[in-house]
This record gives C-alpha cells, sequence and structure tokens, in this order.
C-alpha cells in the first residue's frame, strides 16, 4: 500500500515538516552537483558509520567534518537516491503534520530528531562493526509513524494498491496501513540479517517506531488522547 494522503485536519501550520522537507531536498540537491568521488566523500563526512560512532574505527582527518556523534543527526538530512527521498518526503508529509499538530512546533522537532537518533542507534547495535555510512530520514519519519498509529489508529488514509497490471485507490483506516508497514519492517529485516554491506536499514525502521510510540505521551499536548475517533475533513468516504 502506498499512501497518498489522510483524511485528517490540523490547526497549525506544520512549519517544521515543511522546514524538515525543504531541508532534505537541498542537501539533495546539493548531493547531485558533488561529482562521483567527492560526493562519496561527502557521504563518510555526514553520513553515520557504526563503527566510527561506537569507536571501533576511525576516519581519515580529511574525512572527519563532525564528531561522530554529530552525524546521528547529519545523517537525517542525506538520501541516496531520488526515489529514497521522494518516499520519505512523502511519508513525512502525510502523517507529519499531525504529529506536528498534536505536540506543537518546538517540541516536534526535538522529538523527530531524538526519533531519529535512537532508529539510528538501534540498526548500528545489530552490527556495529558496519563501515558503511547510514544515510537517511526514515528512521526519524519511523517515530512519527509510530506516533500516529496511538494517536490516530482509525483516520483514513487513501492509498494506492498495486495488483498486477491493474492499481486500485480508495481509503483504509491509518492503523491497518501503518500496521501493515511495521510487520513488513519485522519480515525484511529479519530476512536482512547476516547480510553483510549496504541496503534498507530495516532496524532503524523498527528501533524508531518503537520509540516513537514509546515517547508520544511525553510530547503531545496533556489534552490529546490516545486512539482519538476519526476527525475527517468535509470529504465523503472514497473508493
Amino acid at each position: 500500500m502506498i499512501p497518498l494522503r489522510d483524511d485528517n485536519p490540523t490547526e497549525i501550520t506544520p512549519v517544521v515538516t515543511i522546514s524538515l522537507i525543504a531541508a532534505c531536498v537541498l542537501v539533495f540537491l546539493y548531493q547531485a552537483t558533488l561529482p562521483g568521488t567527492i560526493g562519496q566523500k561527502f557521504v563518510y563526512q555526514y553520513g553515520a558509520i557504526p563503527a566510527v560512532v561506537f569507536g571501533q574505527a576511525r576516519l581519515p582527518p580529511e574525512l572527519m567534518a563532525l564528531p561522530a556523534y554529530g552525524t546521528l543527526v547529519s545523517s537525517m538530512f542525506l538520501h541516496g537516491g531520488w526515489m529514497h527521498l521522494i518516499g520519505n518526503m512523502l511519508y513525512l508529509w502525510i502523517f507529519g503534520n499531525n504529529i506536528e499538530d498534536v505536540m506543537g512546533h518546538a517540541k516536534f522537532i526535538v522529538y523527530y530528531l531524538l526519533c531519529g537518533i535512537l532508529a539510528a542507534l538501534s540498526h548500528m547495535m545489530i552490527d556495529s562493526a558496519s563501515t558503511v555510512p547510514m544515510v537517511g530520514a526514515s528512521g526519524a519519519i519511523s517515530g512519527i509513524l509510530g506516533a500516529y498509529l496511538l494517536l490516530f489508529p482509525r483516520a483514513r488514509v487513501l492509498v494506492l494498491i498495486p495488483l498486477g497490471f491493474f492499481t486500485r485507490v480508495m481509503y483504509v483506516p491509518a492503523g491497518l496501513v501503518l500496521g501493515f508497514w511495521f510487520v513488513l519492517q519485522i519480515l525484511n529485516g529479519g530476512m536482512s540479517l547476516g547480510h553483510e554491506g549496504g541496503g534498507v536499514a530495516f532496524f532503524a525502521h523498527i528501533g524508531g517506531f518503537i520509540a516513537g510510540m514509546a515517547l508520544i505521551g511525553l510530547f503531545k499536548h496533556p489534552h490529546v488522547r490516545f486512539f482519538n475517533p476519526p476527525h475527517h475533513s468535509s470529504r465523503s468516504w472514497e473508493w
């Protein structure tokens, strides 16, 4: 299921969500201008490398642009390709505005970065000796998805469902969309164990999702309830 939008209105303008999307896009556009070896150097400078973060390896001095733990933040703004960027930004746009709405701008940026850091550390603990840089906002966005599941499981999400040569567009409950997504991360994460090299950091997704669920109670406004009833816009149910 590919989410296209949700039917869950917000009360504030999601300036932090918009700013995060803009920052990721601008960084990626800058990355795209860098020639081969310089682009690789940029990723090693600002990507999060497990072995370096845990002190099991050291980068050459010319690649040390930040302290190792600083790359846990900088890596969230790098992406490995157009599809990686578009997929992450789509999820951030659909689900991030509602989570920003329930905690406010300042708390949201702290929550986002904290989920991203915990997500990266979750992946790193699976293979702390890895020298492959981690990049992408998906760990932080996974935290948003975990929060959304607890707060708005009955909100409607418009999804695209590929069915071979045919596709179907329909509204389904957010709980189904996000639950299905999380199960896929667990299954793919299990299958990825023992495989070396780069790829999708499924355990960052899992760790971020769990972190988001654990932290949302501390960050949301006190009047916001868990498992909110549907709060739809004026659009009718679509199939």
